[in-house]
């Protein structure tokens, strides 16, 4: 895959990089920029650093083992090699490969804590960071291996190894390589690590960082598109928007729920469909002869809200992240070199879990208003399964079965990893974040959204032909979401391959193609 370029260049100056910065770099490949002020905040560090190795008193990191092995002191002439040695030893990751744009995240994140000068590296392993990403090189990074703490050990090593010239990465173009042929190829000079360093660039909370910056900023398009949905669904099933009412939802004054219930509102507006099951009342006022949906339809403000501020909460947990220098043992401010825990991933691996959590409940209330579709006896008036000649053609029968069985898997993926704790090192790592395994399962959870949402999408979209087809046109925004599917999915009409139908709406919800004909129809939506 080449590398994509980007106008964005980001620059990394020691203040907090943002999650769309992340994005930019992580999977639209844009290039980043270390300034002067970073290089020579590095070099001032790396003094702190270098006076303490020849200090004759044991340093943790610096003149020492690691982890359970910290108590033996290491000679000058043996440091080169405790550094190389550790970081081939930590290099110890199994499973499939990890997709890119995730690699890509935690090496950005490592050189954004490189670039605070608390790590006490120097500034030309900064420089190298920097160019691996800007060339494309990608080092292969396995499922299996981080704990989550101290950070993401094994997936940082792997990195840092490629930057020695060792392990397996990917070129700017997707073709895996010996890391030492790949850095000649771009011009960058392998490292060769000096005292702390091997430390300083595996110590950190960076892979499920970059997962979380990732998640969130797909979390904002499908939470998006599932107030779309369900407006298509509320409009298709002849529900109400009633319970919708500005001044109803503000007698519960979460932000989310009070966003989620404007973009029904915005999406529905105009309706004929709603319009032909309100009356006027005597004194003029109109009301709707639904008198009280299911609460897959009511309720979906309430639980879209709370995921909204779910992800609101995770996003504040993530800016912290991003300001944080994390590295053990870290050079202070004022020149002291100490240990401290902040490579502990449990604020990241918490969000993580919450967010997989509220995405099981959303994907959950889309499968309840997917299956109401399909019941005679709860869709007003639709034809079993929507199949065009049913008995004959089962319709859309399995595509509920599809959802459901996506639902379950959400489910299981929103056990919490955080919860878990397998001791290590001899019982000195004894208390574990297992944030990795939740970012992970969050990533899997996200593809399962996006797949829920569009056997919606495109069942809402059948059942709004069928009421369009009495003369009922539909609201601007949902009628826009039914043409943008119909541009590449057919409509009503005897039974077809369905499963190639499900992936190209999959397609259009998870580039977000749902949420912008919505709002080219509607204007902005929250």
């Amino acid at each position: 895959m080449t590398q994509v370029s980007s106008a964005h260049v980001v620059e990394v100056a020691g203040a907090p990089l943002t999650v769309a910065d992340v994005v930019a770099v992580a999977r639209h490949g844009a290039p980043v920029r270390l300034t002067d002020g970073v290089l020579d905040g590095l070099a001032t560090s790396r003094a702190v650093v270098e006076a303490l190795a020849d200090d004759p008193v044991p340093h943790y990191g610096i003149s020492t083992g690691f982890g359970a092995l910290a108590r033996r002191h290491i000679p000058p002439v043996r440091r080169a090699d405790l550094q190389r040695s550790l970081v081939r030893s930590h290099a110890a990751g199994s499973g499939p490969e990890v997709e890119r744009e995730v690699v890509r995240a935690l090496q950005l994140l490592r050189l954004a804590t490189m670039a605070t000068g608390r790590t006490g590296v120097r500034p030309v392993t900064a420089r190298t960071y920097a160019a691996m990403l800007d060339a494309g090189i990608t080092p292969v990074v396995h499922e299996y291996g981080s704990l989550g703490c101290s950070g993401d050990l094994a997936p940082l090593a792997h990195v840092a190894l490629a930057a020695t010239g060792e392990g397996p990465v990917r070129d700017a173009d997707g073709v895996l390589r010996p890391a030492g042929e790949a850095l000649a190829a771009a011009g960058i000079a392998p490292l060769v690590l000096a005292e702390k360093e091997g430390l300083a660039l595996i110590n950190g909370t960076d892979g499920m960082l970059g997962m979380l910056c990732l998640a969130l900023h797909d979390l904002r398009t499908l939470l998006t598109t599932a107030d779309v949905a369900a407006a298509m669904s509320v409009e298709a099933l002849l529900g109400s928007d009633a319970a919708f009412a500005e001044d109803l939802v503000a007698l519960r004054p979460h932000p989310g729920q009070a966003a989620a219930a404007a973009n029904l509102r915005r999406l529905l507006a105009g309706s004929s469909i709603m319009a032909s099951h309100r009356t006027l009342a005597d004194d003029g006022t109109v009301a709707c002869t639904r008198v009280q949906d299911a609460y897959s339809l009511r309720c979906a403000p309430q639980v879209h809200g709370a995921a909204r501020d779910t992800v609101d909460h995770a996003h504040a947990v993530a800016d912290r992240e991003l300001a944080a220098a994390i590295d053990n043992p870290v050079v202070t401010v004022d020149g002291r070199v100490e240990s401290n825990g902040n490579f502990h991933g449990a604020p990241v691996g918490y969000v993580l879990d919450f967010l997989a959590i509220a995405v099981a409940d959303v994907a959950g209330m889309s499968e309840r208003r997917t299956d109401r579709f399909l019941d005679v006896a709860r869709s007003d008036g639709l034809p079993p399964f929507l199949a065009h000649d049913p008995g004959v053609d089962s319709g859309l029968m399995i595509a509920q079965y599809t959802a459901a069985g996506l639902v379950a898997e959400l489910k299981r993926l929103a056990v919490p990893a955080s919860v878990d704790s397998i001791p290590s090192s001899a019982m000195q790592e004894d208390h574990v974040s297992m944030g990795w395994h939740a970012a992970r399962k969050l990533r899997r959870a996200l593809d399962g959204l996006t797949r829920v949402l569009a056997v919606e999408v495109l069942t809402a979209a059948r059942a709004l032909d069928l009421r369009i087809a009495t003369g009922l046109p539909a609201a601007a925004g949902t009628d826009a979401v039914r043409r943008l599917v119909r541009e590449h999915v057919a409509g009503p009409g005897p039974d077809r391959h369905l499963a190639p139908e499900i992936e190209a709406v999959v397609g259009l919800v998870r580039d977000g193609a749902v949420t912008r004909a919505a709002t080219d129809a509607v204007g902005p939506l929250t």
